[in-house]
């Protein structure tokens, strides 16, 4: 892959120069090789780019107050240009985190014009205002206008499609964003602002300000923005919290996770064994929802040790860029020494390793470590407790259903799950008593048209469906006397 180089920043609508001399320099996470340079924005780079924001969304004749159906016609052009752009989205994603090829095609290249086009028709279809008769007399107006000018702050881990969970509906709402990626995801990044450019999106209407964490402290609390929009750790979550909190700002929270897996008695884990991979060590165990504990019943705790261990034991570890890979690199050498750390204090704390705990010795470079599991868990171990974000499993026992809701919820976190079972009915009703935002049925998966988001430490409001668009929306009534109602 040869080196890709940006020298401007995507403001108001078109590339700009930085103010500030500083670059980030992107390295790929297989053969740790320098892939990448774009500009490292500052806070007058932030400047300019809410300024463009707010001048967009004050424009008395732009983007807000556009019809749904123009707004949405806009959306349905960038996603045909992000479309064009799939394959090279994809490539970008996978060398810079290490997510195999074959989920960056599943998931960077497709969900981000997905939920473009989701949010179009929401919006052509949903009323953005009604009248509501009143009890006292009269009648209102109940209006859902857009919140503002929106921050948006996007991590490493699946970089293209948690970005679009924020500005496919606040694009939809009629809001204006300014966008803050991870340093280890610029290129992806930048290659989509060529998308919004080639789509016509009106400008100032989405700025793209790469930067480290103070300069997403600085965005957050920036008194031109309206809304703050975060997905990352519970740490950052609270302090980014705690400025909100401060500044009467509202703030949807999309935080870590430690989501249990719970298998079932009668669960047939061998003829689910590619959907239990799914839900527990997708892309390569980063992403936040992923249960990475499994709860496994007493009775056949020894059969199904044994089967994850073997599933396990037999993924393919490869370079991210490789379509046989199952497995590929951490997105970073930092990340890596994170999840060796928590392997270390698993074999500290008891934890019997049946597979992995080490990094495969083919690869002389990349941030690699082997699939890992750990059986004979408590609960109370640091590796079942915290979020290691990495491809590490806790094998933790239960000898009934009570225990198995007691242990699963005994977690600072919640926001997925899943539950194993030959019998749908029994799963949902064993689901109904985990304290989750979501949970699955014998799988995993994120739907456009339902919410999703945690509770506890796992964070607070919701992205995808209706719900989602709200976010970005404040409601205004307009109170009306009887002879306005009936005139």
């Amino acid at each position: 892959m040869s080196v890709i180089e940006y020298a401007d920043l995507y403001i108001g609508g078109e590339w700009s120069k930085p103010t500030g001399s500083d670059v980030l320099h992107v390295v790929s996470a297989s053969t740790e090789q320098h892939i990448g340079i774009v500009p490292e924005g500052n806070d007058d780079d932030v400047d300019r780019a809410v300024r463009a924001a707010r001048a967009a969304f004050d424009d008395p004749t732009g983007w807000p107050v556009w019809a749904p159906a123009q707004r949405a016609e806009v959306m349905e052009r960038f996603a045909a240009e992000l479309e064009s752009r799939a394959e090279e989205t994809a490539r970008r994603v996978s060398d810079q985190n290490g997510m195999p090829i074959v989920v960056a095609n599943q998931l960077e290249a497709v969900f981000p014009a997905v939920l473009l086009r989701y949010y179009a028709r929401l919006a052509k279809d949903m009323p953005f205002e009604e009248r509501r008769p009143g009890m006292l007399g009269g009648s209102s107006l109940v209006i859902r206008e857009p919140i503002g000018v929106v921050a948006a702050i996007v991590p490493w881990n699946v970089p293209q499609a948690i970005t679009f969970l924020k500005v496919a509906p606040a694009l939809a709402a009629g809001c204006t964003i300014v966008l803050k990626p991870s340093p280890e995801t610029v290129l992806d990044a930048f290659l989509m602002a060529e998308a919004a450019l080639a789509a016509g999106l009106p400008a100032g209407v989405l700025n793209i300000v790469p930067g480290g964490r103070e300069l997403g402290a600085y965005l957050v609390s920036h008194p031109g923005v309206d809304k703050v929009s975060f997905t990352g750790s519970t740490a950052a979550g609270r302090a980014i919290a705690e400025t909100c909190g401060r500044l009467l700002r509202p703030v949807t929270l999309e935080l870590g996770g430690k989501s249990a897996a719970i298998v079932l008695d009668d669960a047939d884990l061998i003829n689910n064994m590619e959907s239990f991979f799914g839900a527990t060590l997708l892309n390569n165990g980063q992403i936040c929802w992923l249960g990475t504990r499994i709860l496994a019943p007493q009775s056949r705790y020894g059969e199904i040790l044994d089967t994850i261990t073997g599933l396990a034991g037999a993924l393919q570890i490869g370079e991210a860029l490789d379509p046989s890979t199952q497995i590929g690199p951490l997105a970073s050498a930092r990340q890596r020494d994170r999840v060796e750390s928590y392997i270390a204090k698993g074999n500290a704390e008891g934890a019997r390793l049946t597979v992995g705990g080490g990094r495969p010795k083919q690869f002389e470079k990349g941030w690699f470590v082997q699939p890992t599991v750990f059986g004979d868990v408590d609960n109370n171990f640091t590796i079942a407790q915290e979020e290691i974000f990495g491809p590490v499993l806790s094998v933790i026992p239960y000898r009934d259903e009570d225990e198995a809701v007691a242990i699963a919820n005994d977690s600072d976190y919640g926001l997925g799950g899943s539950v194993w079972t030959a019998d749908p009915d029994r799963g949902t009703a064993f689901a109904r008593r985990i304290q989750s935002g979501t949970i699955g049925i014998n799988a995993y998966m994120n739907d456009p048209t339902v919410p999703f988001g945690g509770i506890k430490a796992s964070g607070m409001g919701r992205e995808m469906g209706p719900e989602g668009l709200a976010g970005y929306q404040q409601l205004k009534t307009i109170y009306l006397d009887a002879k306005a109602s009936t005139s």
